[in-house]
């Protein structure tokens, strides 16, 4: 059995801490192994526990989130940060992703939901919601415009791996994809490592970005 995920919470509201805690303590692959109130006490813990993942608030006295995260994913890049917020802001998004946040999500999020995404952090996936994840696009299909198109050296993709490509886009995860395509999570993983590889990119947020440049795939339409 797999080691569970261990979580350090960071929030200014020891009420929200706590009720989470309480949520995540029956889950035995997600561990609670420390709580912040503030970006300097993150920090900290973070230095002493080296969690798996941070579940990090912006909006706090003193440093905010967004220092934090640059500030942690600067000296241990290991850690995984995922932002839980009640800033729907464009700007705390982008400057969060930039920072080195590997998601973002609204504190409105079902707790079921929000578990399903931190489980599938494992398997490559960024926990965004699917609004979340079409605004992240659109920024990168703006700044893909302003870039110079690629050299063409990297190799063709295959059909499957476009019609992969056109889902990640999209939004889906893992599960969601192979269930669309009729393949196993583990051929999606195969599908992406080759992607990625073709490509020479690092993630699945640059495949995006490139597939939208490249016009491999159109961008999605916006879910009301």
């Amino acid at each position: 059995m797999a080691a569970p995920v261990r979580v350090l919470l960071v929030d200014d509201h020891k009420i929200f801490r706590r009720g989470l805690a309480k949520l995540i303590e029956p889950m035995g692959d997600i561990q609670v192994v420390g709580e912040a109130g503030d970006g300097r006490e993150a920090l900290e813990q973070a230095r002493a526990l080296r969690p798996d993942l941070i579940l990090m608030d912006i909006q706090m006295p003193g440093w905010d989130g967004l220092k934090a995260t640059r500030l942690i994913k600067e000296e241990m890049p290991e850690i995984k940060i995922v932002m839980l917020t009640i800033s729907d802001e464009d700007d705390d998004l982008f400057e969060a992703i930039k920072g080195g946040a590997e998601g973002y999500l609204l504190k409105n999020i079902d707790p079921e939901a929000l578990f399903a995404m931190l489980r599938g952090m494992s398997q490559g996936e960024a926990p965004v919601s699917r609004l979340t994840a079409a605004r992240i696009l659109d920024e990168f299909a703006r700044l893909a415009r302003s870039q110079a198109p690629t050299s063409g050296q990297q190799e063709s993709l295959s059909q499957r791996e476009t019609e992969v490509l056109e889902l990640v886009v999209q939004g889906m995860m893992n599960k969601e994809i192979g269930a669309q395509l009729f393949i196993t999570e583990n051929t999606v993983k195969n599908h992406l490592r080759n992607i990625l590889a073709k490509l020479h990119l690092q993630n699945r947020a640059q495949a995006a970005a490139y597939a939208l440049r490249e016009g491999l795939v159109r961008m999605p339409p916006r879910e009301s």
